[in-house]
């Protein structure tokens, strides 16, 4: 993920600590306690505790200790735990309280099959809780809700997000005096035993269809309602990432991916292979019988769940209830608690159907301190199955939100919610809406957007930055000064104006960009599809061989590079280039480029002797149409102040461009047609991490000199760039057809998570490899057409610039990631041409990452 993503995350996380408004006393049961062996005083770990004649349960954690809660009349608690008596206890309704449990060891029997205690060793075989999971996962396609040929449903979604641990220290901070009304919305009843206060709410109401064969679901946005902060953060942005974070949950699939990690199911097909289980009690609600079963992680470090589950007791070996939560052992970042909990309802004769599911998530910035409680609240309802509808109901995109959606009154959330909001849930929208008219809320976010997203509002209609590009220097320009800006959504959002002017001390030239883009959309130029129109005309220096993503090259973090950098390019470029993007995230784009370009600081254009002839190039000057497709099936991505960034997830993202030079149209001076291919695509696997996969190919047509070749992307800087060679050296490659491959695989922490010391420090491991291959035709080659440019030489007469004909270029990386939860160090190695001038066969690079 890239330093802007995380910016604006770190905004929105800050967003929380300045907002929402009326206390709320509950009558709920909160209980707290431990679970001991009543011999020997050592704590129980994954006991089940749970209120008599209920499905509302926990289990212990690995110290023994317990937190459970309830806001009905449930007057006992019970716990069950393998190999020792049952013990109930009396409950004070209405009250927090702490109650303790010491059980007494006794040898069990279950099914004709003796149970020794808790002490002795775990097996799989012969034991019947075993026994038992493998028959829910036998009948998993029979209770998948996919198992139907239809269904449909109406789905209400509620995601909210909270400041939890609110404290009397912090409400009575000073630069809080203006903003006390906030804390009257504070909400007891969520987090147990923690004061929490509603910051962002968003609902949905709608209507899913689902049909089998062919597959197809499709939703119909009925009803949207969310708090807003327009004109600091992206809306839109929020909700993607929310929903990234917060995916559906099938309990029955083998993987379930969670705040983008992916755990083993507990009815997974191996499941037994990594889970412990036990039955730990039978139980009747409305007249059906069930099993409790308990499951527990075998390693606890490992990416899995510890809870329990209803089981039914008939031949359908459907899960009723599942209640479960991650072992705090897990190499998770930020996450202090996270639970997830799934109701099932038998729907008549065709079984059990999901009608309810919760994932709440307690965030900690720092332990004991506050935090951010995330809860995301789905219930189903006026099922239909195996009804069939026409064709055309499944036709076209498979979310489509409905014109009134976002304009629907308070009166129809009333009468159409599943549930009503709670007293401060209702609050959280008037009040966001009375605290961002408050000036000192405004000045508030005005310092924050320009440390995090680097942009100050100058006045409601222009905005000044990015901050993080007003200085810096390079061997060409010296020192280099920049100032620039953008039009608002309050000047227009029809068309936005951009432009920059900068000056460098040493070559003492301005250089200087503006642009305008028009949407022919109603939609802002930023709103997802987007269709636009963009002009510009740019004058600036240029790297050859330099792409970076997420991030302006003049930023002073750049501005420090390894070895000699100075072959550069003055570039003065028009460009032109009309963008539309679809609903189901294909698009494309038609572009006219003129591009001007005269060599700088040790580069020269010359076509004989590079280092003394009199000849030289001034400039090359090229003119060209292009066309870029790109599909991108469920993307979802944060739109910054400047740059899209895209979330990764495992569909992949295909783009192919097409480059027409054409010679005499505008002063171009060369015939020629560059085509590429780039495919993206992240494989989980499930607890070894996850691997992001770039395949890339092109191919020039033509004959033309060395800098409209490719230049490959090299990297200089000490910041490690993904999608660059982080120890080739600038200009150092060229080509006119080439082939690559990158992979990036992440641990996630399977093997650092078994040494004592990286496990507490939370470290992890990833690795990479880097391989290029290519050549240069021999039209395209200079040493046999002495009418091409020269390849780059030292003033010794040493080459600088290669083909790849020989072999490929390869390099290759271990890394140490998650390092203070926020950055990663990479160790590269380069393994072929290590014997071309003034290269680094070892590097360390470092990169700012947050994961979680």
């Amino acid at each position: 993920m890239s330093l802007s993503l995380q910016k604006n995350h770190i905004l929105v996380s800050l967003l929380f600590l300045i907002l929402c408004g009326q206390t709320l006393f509950s009558q709920n049961t909160i209980i707290s306690g431990i679970v001991t062996d009543a011999k020997t005083s050592e704590p129980l770990s994954f006991a089940t505790v749970f209120f008599d004649e209920s499905s509302i349960g926990t289990t212990t954690d690995a110290t023994g200790h317990y937190k459970i809660q309830s806001d009905k009349n449930y007057t006992k608690l019970k716990v069950l735990s393998l190999g020792y008596k049952p013990m109930s206890k009396e409950v004070v309704l209405g009250k927090e309280q702490s109650i303790n449990f010491k059980l007494q060891p006794e040898a069990k029997q279950l099914d004709e099959v003796t149970v020794k205690g808790q002490k002795s060793k775990y097996r799989n075989k012969d034991n019947p809780a075993v026994e038992l999971i493998r028959k829910v996962i036998d009948h998993k396609s029979e209770n998948r809700k996919e198992g139907f040929d239809y269904y449909e449903y109406e789905k209400y979604e509620k995601v909210q997000f909270a400041l939890s641990n609110v404290t009397d220290k912090f409400k009575n901070r000073k630069a809080f005096k203006k903003f006390q009304f906030v804390f009257e919305n504070l909400d007891t009843t969520k987090l147990e035993g923690k004061p929490v206060l509603p910051v962002y709410l968003k609902e949905s109401l709608s209507n899913v269809w689902y049909r089998k064969s062919p597959k197809t679901t499709k939703e119909i946005v009925k009803a949207n309602k969310t708090v807003a902060f327009e004109g600091y953060v992206d809306n839109q942005g929020i909700d993607a990432y929310m929903k990234y974070l917060y995916q559906d949950i099938n309990i029955y699939d083998n993987n379930i991916t969670l705040l983008t990690n992916q755990f083993i199911s507990p009815i997974a097909n191996l499941s037994p292979t990594f889970y412990k289980f036990f039955i730990v009690d039978t139980i009747t609600e409305n007249n059906n019988k069930f099993i409790r079963l308990a499951f527990v992680p075998r390693n606890h470090s490992d990416f899995l769940f510890q809870g329990h589950m209803l089981i039914t007791l008939d031949s359908s070996y459907a899960v009723a209830n599942i209640d479960m939560s991650v072992n705090k052992d897990i190499n998770l970042n930020w996450v202090k608690e996270l639970k997830f909990v799934q109701n099932f309802e038998k729907n008549g004769d065709q079984g059990y159907t999901v009608v309810s599911e919760e994932l709440s998530a307690d965030f900690g910035l720092s332990k004991g301190k506050m935090g951010i409680f995330g809860q995301r609240t789905v219930s189903y309802k006026d099922f239909k199955l195996n009804q069939s509808r026409p064709d055309q109901d499944y036709s076209g995109d498979p979310v489509v939100v409905s014109d009134s959606a976002g304009i629907l009154n308070d009166q129809y959330w009333i009468n159409n919610r599943h549930s009503q909001l709670s007293k401060s849930e209702k609050g959280v929208y008037a009040t966001i809406d009375s605290v961002k008219k408050i000036p000192a809320f405004k000045r508030s976010m005005d310092v924050l957007v320009l440390l995090f997203a680097g942009y100050k509002t100058i006045t409601p209609y222009f905005d000044m930055g990015p901050l993080s590009t007003f200085y810096s220097f390079n061997p060409v320009e010296g020192f280099r000064l920049r100032f620039g800006g953008r039009t608002t959504n309050a000047f227009s959002k029809k068309i936005v104006f951009e432009g920059y002017g900068a000056y460098g001390f040493k070559d003492e030239k301005w250089k200087y960009y503006i642009g305008a883009t028009y949407s022919f959309t109603k939609r802002s130029i930023f709103e997802f599809p987007v269709r636009s129109l963009k002009a510009s005309y740019q004058r600036e220096t240029k790297i050859p061989g330099q792409e970076l993503q997420f991030v302006q090259e003049d930023n002073i973090l750049l501005s420090f590079k390894r070895g000699t950098n100075d072959k550069w390019l003055y570039n003065d470029i028009f460009n032109l280039e009309y963008l539309n993007e679809f609903k189901n995230h294909f698009s494309f784009t038609l572009g006219y480029k003129n591009w001007i370009q005269k060599a700088a600081g040790g580069l020269h254009y010359n076509r004989t002797d590079y280092v003394n002839d009199s000849f030289d190039i001034k400039n090359i000057q090229t003119s060209e149409v292009s066309l870029t497709l790109r599909w991108a099936p469920n993307e979802k991505f944060y739109q910054g102040k400047t740059y899209r960034i895209p979330i990764s997830f495992k569909n992949p993202i295909f783009t192919l461009r097409y480059v027409q030079g054409i010679k005499g149209l505008l002063g171009g001076e060369y015939d020629y047609q560059n085509i590429s291919l780039n495919i993206y695509k992240r494989f989980y696997f499930s607890q070894l991490g996850y691997t992001d996969v770039v395949l890339e190919g092109g191919k020039i047509f033509g004959k033309v000199p060395f800098p409209l070749l490719d230049i490959h992307r090299a990297n200089q800087t000490y910041a490690y760039q993904l999608q660059s060679y982080n120890l080739m050296n600038f200009l150092e490659f060229v080509s006119d057809q080439y082939a690559s491959i990158n992979i990036d695989h992440s641990f996630n922490g399977f093997f650092f998570n078994k040494i004592p010391l990286f496990k507490k420090l939370k470290w992890r491991e990833a690795v990479t490899l880097k391989v290029l291959y290519g050549s240069i035709n021999s039209n395209n080659n200079p040493v046999n057409n002495s009418g091409l440019l020269k390849f780059p030489i030292t003033p010794e007469g040493i080459p600088i610039t290669y083909s790849l004909s020989e072999k490929p270029y390869v390099e290759g990386s271990v890394a140490i990631a998650n390092i203070f939860k926020f950055f990663r160090v990479d160790l590269v190695k380069r393994f072929t041409y290590l014997n071309h001038p003034n290269i680094s066969q070892l590097g360390i690079r470092v990169r700012f990452k947050f994961d979680f």
